[in-house]
């Protein structure tokens, strides 16, 4: 027959239980993991946010490159790792943009969205449409006038298919109605080396990278991709401004598993939070041209939602490459 436990041994049970799943975090090194190489904006966020955290978790914060294939397989490495909360991940939009393009390629995508959880955003730049300064074009209107006359004939450079620039100057077509012959390169500094040498005549990119080489003459500015203008550009209208329903930035945040313990996750957010008003982190930040725009996670997820979509749906709409 079985025997029926006193329920004061049963509540034990039950507080040891919560005692074990609320167990201190963290105890030890924090693996944050950049899909991306030294240099471009996931790392050069992490490298400053990581001491940040550390003053604030008490534990190492190590930034671990893990990069290959645009981003999936860092990606995908922190997808299938252990969900404790010691690898997390610091990204930029591919992990929106990776998972549609293997659909649209029809291949299986490498990891999913739903895979992660978002932990926060920590800063979110629009892209600077750009040309060449021998180009005859002072105006958005003047590029997408002259472009409907020549289709495919104006050439536009990117980081490489699916990157920031490429997302953005597909986004730019769809909205505008012209049409564009791509460019792609290695890297954001060779797509930008394209421009200035006048191998393409458009492109848009990050602001960080564009500053220099504006105030330098060699390149001219005319829209940002964002909702409202910049400080640093307050002469500068948006796309929205000039009559076309576009915004793409180039954005950084942290995600982790979403089978990460609750309460893990709370202290990384808190961390987090706080990390992004360290000092040395802003200082950082604003060297870099990125300030911070945090987030956290719940305003981020559905920030997040909608970027996708506007993301992925442009994927969905870019032709084939033997349609162009």
């Amino acid at each position: 027959m079985a025997r029926v436990l006193p329920a004061a041994f049963l509540g034990l049970l039950s507080i040891a239980g919560g005692a074990a799943a609320q167990e201190p975090y963290p105890t030890r090194a924090i693996n944050l993991v950049s899909p991306y190489p030294p240099g471009g904006a996931a790392d050069l966020t992490a490298r400053p946010l990581a001491p940040a955290l550390e003053k604030i978790l008490k534990q190492p914060v190590i930034v671990v490159n893990r990069t290959g294939a645009g981003g999936a397989v860092g990606t995908q490495f922190v997808s299938q790792a252990p969900a404790d909360g010691y690898t997390v991940m610091i990204t930029v939009f591919s992990i929106c943009t990776i998972p549609e393009a293997d659909r649209v390629a029809g291949r299986k995508p490498r990891f999913t969205r739903d895979q992660f959880v978002p932990i926060g955003r920590i800063n979110a730049d629009p892209t600077l449409l750009i040309v060449h300064p021998s180009t005859p074009w002072k105006t958005v209107k003047q590029l997408v006038a002259d472009a409907k006359t020549r289709p495919n004939e104006i050439l536009y450079a990117s980081a490489g298919p699916y990157s920031v620039a490429h997302m953005a100057m597909e986004i730019f077509q769809q909205v505008t109605g012209v049409q564009m012959r791509h460019l792609p390169t290695t890297g954001g500094g060779p797509a930008m080396t394209a421009i200035v040498a006048g191998h393409a005549f458009v492109s848009a990119l990050s602001t960080g990278a564009v500053t220099p080489q504006a105030k330098a003459g060699k390149l001219r500015v005319l829209a940002n991709t964002g909702a409202t203008r910049l400080a640093a550009y307050p002469d500068l209208p948006t796309m929205k401004e000039l009559g076309y329903d576009m915004e793409v930035y180039l954005w950084v945040g942290m995600f982790a598993r979403k089978e990460v313990p609750t309460h893990a996750l709370g202290v990384i957010r808190n961390a987090v939070k706080q990390a992004v008003t360290d000092p040395q982190f802003a200082e950082a930040s604003m060297k870099m041209q990125m300030p911070p725009a945090y987030q956290d996670a719940p305003e981020f997820q559905k920030w997040w939602d909608r970027d996708c979509e506007r993301l992925a749906s442009a994927i969905r709409r870019i032709p084939p490459p033997d349609a162009k």
